[in-house]
C-alpha cells in the first residue's frame, strides 16, 4: 500500500522534495488486469504523489492516470526516469508525457532517483541493485493499486534516466517489460560490447533518439560526466546483434538534418529504431520549445520525441 500521498501544486511538491524468445506480439488481443482492478480513485487526471520504502530506503514518485480513468479497464503503464540533478516532476513537466494527446488512454508513472540520478553514473548515490530493485517495488505498489494491463508496461527517460531504461533492459527486471525508448541516453552500464547486457528475451524493442550535436553526451562516446559513455552508433550495433537484426534501413529526413534508422529483428520490422537529429544538443527533442530545450540554449527541433515513443510503445505488447 502507498506508505505517503502529497497533494497539491506544483510548487508545494518541489518544496516537499527539497525538505524469450523470438514471440514478439504487436497490439494486444486481451488485456489481463491486475490485483488493482476495481480499486477507486480520486482526482484522476492530476498528478498525485506518493512515498514507499525500497531496500529500507524512502523513495518516491508520482503517478497520473487519465481523467475518466475506469478501474475496471486495464491500462498500459508507461514510466518516465527524470535526468541528473531533477526529479519526475521536471520530467513531466519537460516532455508533457501526461498530457491527453500523448496519454489519454495510459498510466504514467515518474519515480525519483536518489540524489537526483539513477544508478550507473560515478556520482550516483543509489547502486545499480538498488535501483532496480525500487523499480521491482514500484511495479508491485502500483499492480496491487491500479488496473494495469500486465502486457502492456514501457519505460523511457532522458539522459541517466534514458541510460537507466538500457539497465533495466539489460536486467532480470526489464522481462515486466514491453519496450523501453531513451532520449539522449547516457549509457554508463552498456559500454563493453554486445556482452555487456543480457535482456531476458530476444528481441526487445529499443528506440533511441540523440543529438548528433550533443556536448553533454556525446554521439561519438568518450569521457561523460559520470564516466566513460559508448558511441551511440556502437551502442546500437550491439543491441541490433541482441535483437538479432539482420537488415537496416536510413531515412533522411528534414532536409538531410534528421535520420531515421530501422532494424527488422528476428523477422520483425521495427523493433530497434533510431533518430538521430543533427544539430540537436542534449535535451529532449520536441517540436515546441521545452525547458530542455532552453537549458541546451536551443529552439524547437523537427521532431517531437513524445510523439514518436508513445507511437513506438504502442506498436508492442510482451510475449
Amino acid at each position: 500500500m502507498h506508505t505517503g500521498i502529497f497533494l497539491g501544486t506544483a510548487a508545494s511538491w518541489i518544496a516537499t522534495v527539497a525538505a524469450a524468445s523470438v514471440n514478439l506480439h504487436r497490439k494486444a488481443t486481451a488485456a489481463t488486469g491486475t490485483a488493482g482492478c476495481g480499486m477507486t480513485h480520486w482526482f484522476n487526471g492530476i498528478t498525485q504523489y506518493y512515498g514507499l520504502e525500497s531496500g529500507g530506503v524512502d523513495r518516491s514518485y508520482s503517478i497520473h492516470v487519465p481523467s475518466d480513468y475506469n478501474e475496471t479497464k486495464p491500462y498500459p503503464l508507461v514510466f518516465g526516469f527524470h535526468g541528473s540533478s531533477s526529479i519526475g516532476l521536471f520530467f513531466e513537466a519537460d516532455t508533457g508525457l501526461s498530457e491527453s494527446k500523448y496519454s489519454a488512454d495510459k498510466i504514467m508513472l515518474y519515480p525519483n532517483g536518489l540524489g537526483g540520478a539513477w544508478a550507473g553514473a560515478n556520482y550516483s548515490e543509489a547502486s545499480v541493485p538498488e535501483d532496480l530493485g525500487f523499480v521491482s517495488d514500484l511495479l508491485a505498489e502500483v499492480r496491487a493499486n491500479y488496473c494495469i494491463d500486465d502486457s502492456r508496461i514501457y519505460a523511457t527517460g532522458m539522459s541517466i534516466g534514458g541510460g537507466f531504461v538500457d539497465t533495466i533492459a539489460c536486467s532480470e527486471v526489464g522481462g515486466e517489460f514491453a519496450a523501453f525508448a531513451a532520449g539522449s541516453g547516457s549509457f554508463y552500464t552498456d559500454d563493453s560490447g554486445v556482452s555487456g547486457c543480457t535482456p531476458v528475451r530476444s528481441p526487445m524493442p529499443m528506440l533511441e533518439i540523440h543529438g548528433g550535436s550533443d556536448p553533454d553526451v556525446h554521439y561519438e562516446g568518450g569521457p561523460g560526466e559520470g564516466g566513460m559513455e559508448p558511441a551511440i552508433p556502437d551502442w546500437l550495433s550491439w543491441w541490433a546483434q541482441r535483437n538479432n537484426c539482420p537488415n537496416q534501413t536510413m531515412e533522411n529526413l528534414y532536409n538531410g538534418d534528421v535520420q531515421h534508422y530501422v532494424w527488422e529483428c528476428n523477422g520483425v520490422g521495427g523493433v530497434l529504431q533510431h533518430w538521430k537529429v543533427d544539430d540537436m544538443g542534449h535535451c529532449w527533442a520536441s517540436t515546441t520549445l521545452d525547458f530542455s530545450e532552453i537549458a541546451a540554449g536551443q529552439g524547437p527541433t523537427p521532431i517531437d520525441a513524445s510523439t514518436i515513443v508513445m507511437n513506438f510503445f504502442d506498436q508492442f505488447t510482451k510475449p
